[in-house]
Order: structure tokens, then C-alpha cells, then sequence
């Protein structure tokens, strides 16, 4: 395992799309036209090699991150092929996905959003959400216009220990983790931790509830636990121009998986494919994708690309799998001449 590299979404509108990214402080990679195009290898890659008359267009949005590198979101519209709207659900829907955002200040980018028309809050009263013990707020979920979970959460500084409670890291901008509602953990972490090779932050994870937990994602009477699997940061270079020191991630960084386990909302699964509006997938690159692939077919995933697809032009090769879970899509890669 390389690392954790990256995010996608399939949306509706890729102009709007684009435009909601854009105003959260993510930034349009001018490399990356979002053009349509006829392309092969992506419907190999979607599974749909047979269909025709299906094009494609993707923007290759990105986010500086502070410790180095830029974590890049991939958004894709389709045309040609017939797409379910799967927008409409809660954030904790098994199989929902989402990725949480660390901003120098909450606030100034909700009253941004919301200037714009473009704020869509899951929280209560559609505001931040104070943690416990603490008057200002600081986190909350909203969607993006297809309905896709991002967690805002105020940066902060690291805090020491007191009375009892752990010592806290500091928070700098940038994605900060990416995460998925899971309906048995121990199935999910036997996965993304001993198939994918995440490290998992912490073995035990008492099951919470209250307003908090229930205020920052708009539900109520939530019972639910984390467990992050820690990968290393894969993230892409910057651009040509940027500081050297942060051009790519610092040695070490790391970004965390995390699961989400609701106690009391276990449902099945709502069947998708990974063309169907409002789903998300995450992209690890890999060394030796074959060995790779097989491992992860034994552990459970399923195949969704027509087997391995090289891509033109690098070489870079690409199969996307989903996870025996809750079926979550994961599109794992690697570079042979790299």
C-alpha cells in the first residue's frame, strides 16, 4: 500500500458542481479540462465496457494541503447511460460517504455558502455545532448539490490533557479524513485494515449518543462509534511554482479512513452502481496491483472494472473494486514505471 490519493464523486451537474467546490477553497486543476469526451477505458473502469453512445467529462478539483501535497476530488457527469438519483439520503445510511474539510474559519465559509445560496446544512438549525463544554461552534455536516456528506470542522491548535480527557492534535486546513457509514465494523476493518493495510488508530471504540453526535448531523436518538484506519498520505504533487518544501506530503503523513458504525441504523444497503448520481468512492495507489487485487478479492470485494484497465498515455493501471461490506467503491492503482 502507497497510500490514500484521493476521492470521487458522481454528480449531475458538473458546472454546478464546480462551482460549489470552488467556493468550499477548492480549486480547478487547469490541466484537467472538463471536456466530454468518448473514452473506453473509463467505461472499462465503471464496468460498462458494452454500453454505447456514453460520454464522460471530469474536473479535477484540488486543496493545498498544510503538511504538503494537494488533495484532489475527482467529479464526474455522465450522459448516454441511464443514471438513479441516489442524492437523497441520511448521513447515516449505510454506504454513505463523506470527507471532512478542516478550515481556517467555520463561520466566515458557512456565511459564505450560505450568501451564495449554495449552503445545504444537515445540522440543527442549519448552524455549527458547539462539542461539549464549549459555547462556539466549530463542526457541522452539509452536502455538496448532489447530496454527498462533507464534515466542516474549525481548525485548532493542539491542547494538552486535562482533567482526564486525552491530549488533542492540532487541526490544520485540508481534508482531514475521508469516511464511510459502515454496517458491521469488524467486517470493515478486517478489510481496509488487514486486506487494504490500514493502521487502526485505536482498537476500542465505546458506541456514543446524545445532541451532539445527533446535532452535527441532523438526527436524532443516534447511537454510533468510529474507527479510523491511518493510511499514508498519497496525495498528488503541487503544482509547478509552489514552495518545494510542500510540494508533496511531509515523510510520514498520514490521512485516516474512517468507518462509522450506527448501533441503531442498520438497513440495507441501497443498491448503486458507480455511475448512479450522489456516489463517492475513494482511490489508494498500490505497489503491484495484481498481488493487490487478488488479496482484496479474497477478503471479499467484488469487481466492477472489466479486470485490470492501463490507462493511455503513463500507464497508470486502474481497477475498481467494491468492499464486501456495504459495497463501498474503491478504485485501487498503481504506476509500473513509476
Amino acid at each position: 500500500m502507497v497510500g490514500l490519493a484521493f476521492a470521487g464523486r458522481s454528480v449531475s451537474n458538473l458546472d454546478r458542481s464546480i462551482a460549489f467546490y470552488e467556493a468550499l477553497g477548492f480549486k480547478l486543476d487547469p490541466a484537467a479540462p472538463p471536456v466530454w469526451r468518448s473514452e473506453e477505458v473509463f467505461q472499462r473502469i465503471d464496468g460498462i465496457g458494452n454500453a454505447r453512445g456514453v460520454k464522460t467529462r471530469m474536473a479535477k478539483m484540488y486543496v493545498d494541503e498544510t503538511a504538503g501535497g494537494r488533495f484532489v476530488i475527482y467529479l464526474r457527469e455522465l450522459k448516454g447511460i441511464p443514471r438513479r438519483n441516489l442524492s437523497h439520503h441520511t448521513a447515516w445510511d449505510p454506504g454513505a460517504s463523506h470527507f471532512g474539510l478542516v478550515v481556517p474559519d467555520a463561520q466566515s465559509l458557512w456565511s459564505h455558502l450560505e450568501l451564495k445560496g449554495m449552503l445545504h446544512a444537515l445540522s440543527w438549525g442549519g448552524r455549527l455545532i458547539a462539542p461539549p463544554g464549549q459555547k462556539k461552534g466549530t463542526i457541522a455536516y452539509i452536502t455538496d448539490p448532489d447530496g454527498i456528506d462533507i464534515e466542516i470542522i474549525d481548525q485548532h491548535p493542539p491542547a494538552p490533557a486535562v482533567d482526564g480527557r486525552p491530549a488533542r492534535p492540532a487541526l490544520l486546513p485540508g481534508v482531514n479524513h475521508v469516511g464511510l457509514v459502515v454496517l458491521n465494523s469488524a467486517k470493515a476493518r478486517a478489510f481496509y485494515g488487514d486486506a487494504l493495510g490500514g493502521s487502526l488508530v485505536s482498537p476500542e471504540s465505546r458506541w456514543m449518543h446524545g445532541d451532539f453526535y445527533d446535532a452535527a448531523v441532523g438526527g436524532h436518538g443516534n447511537i454510533l462509534r468510529f474507527f479510523n484506519e491511518s493510511f499514508p498520505a498519497a496525495f498528488e504533487a503541487r503544482l509547478a511554482g509552489s514552495d518545494p518544501a510542500l510540494a508533496s506530503p511531509a515523510p510520514g503523513s498520514r490521512i485516516n479512513f474512517e468507518l462509522v458504525e450506527f448501533q441503531n441504523r442498520k438497513k440495507p444497503v441501497v443498491p448503486a452502481r458507480i455511475t448512479d448520481i450522489g456516489v463517492g468512492y475513494v482511490g489508494f495507489e498500490v505497489q503491484g496491483l495484481e498481488a493487490f487485487l487478488a488479496r482484496a478479492r479474497a477478503a471479499g470485494a467484488e469487481m466492477v472494472s472489466d479486470g485490470i484497465v492501463t490507462m493511455r498515455g503513463g500507464g497508470t493501471r486502474v481497477a475498481m473494486i467494491r468492499d464486501p461490506d456495504v459495497g463501498g467503491f474503491v478504485e485501487l492503482f498503481d504506476h509500473p514505471h513509476k
